[in-house]
């Protein structure tokens, strides 16, 4: 529930959950790297010293490549979260961009579930204290694990409203933070199970505070969900970028 009483569309992956996906895909991993390791120890150089960078080069390309690519390529997804319907979003609720995914995967490598037994258990720590269940890696990307089977009634399709097409493309949207972005989310998912007096009203609240955050108001004869609908179908066009 989001202060301005609106009901999250998006449920939070906890720790039970994020730990059997990482279990599946750190078997995978670990089936890539003894095929890898194998394979160079059978063909791979005669010199020692070479063997062993070669090792280390497959190892880190795997540790830190296996997220970066099924993240990146699967918007937010590796196949362990495939198999639990986990996704990695940005905390706005927005799919995640390359320097998510790349800032996920070394921190997953290095800090979340690196070499050094007492990094894993800060990174342990971390995701129990935290209210939405992240790890060191979520917080310096900035985003969150979601559960993305959530019920049909809370899902919501962001479309630019056509006639405000050209006018949202002027938008100056830096200024608009990602709870604020969630909440008008949320918002919109629950439009037509509101009360229209309660609609009415949050609506406007909501398109008054966006207002003044990006300055640009409500142009006269838009309705507060078209235009909060335009600000979110631009401001996902303009962070899509290479998932687009």
């Amino acid at each position: 529930m989001t202060g301005d009483a609106v009901v999250l569309d998006l449920r939070l992956a906890r720790l039970a959950s994020r730990g059997l996906a990482f279990a599946i895909d750190a078997v995978i991993q670990l089936g890539i790297l003894l095929a890898g390791f194998f394979v160079v120890l059978i063909a791979g150089p005669d010199d020692e010293a070479l063997r062993a960078a070669v090792l280390l080069s497959m190892l880190v390309l795997v540790r830190v490549g296996y997220a970066l690519l099924f993240e990146g390529l699967g918007r937010g997804r590796t196949p362990g979260k495939a198999v639990f319907g986990l996704r990695a979003v940005r905390d706005d609720g927005g799919p995640i961009r390359f320097r998510h995914a790349l800032t996920r995967a070394l921190a997953n490598a290095i800090v979340d579930f690196g070499p050094v037994f007492i990094w894993g258990a800060v990174a342990l720590i971390c995701s129990l204290v935290s209210e939405k269940s992240k790890r060191v890696g979520d917080f310096l990307a900035g985003t969150v694990v979601v559960l993305e089977r959530a019920p049909e009634e809370l899902r919501v399709d962001i479309v630019m409203p056509p006639p405000l097409m050209s006018w949202a493309a002027g938008l100056e949207l830096s200024g608009l933070p990602d709870d604020l972005a969630l909440a008008v989310r949320q918002y919109l998912a629950r439009y037509s199970s509101l009360r229209p007096e309660a609609r009415d009203s949050l609506g406007l609240n909501l398109a008054h505070e966006v207002a003044g955050r990006i300055g640009a108001p409500v142009p006269p004869g838009v309705p507060p969900w078209a235009y909060l609908m335009a600000v979110l179908a631009e401001r996902r066009n303009r962070a899509a970028g290479w998932v687009s």
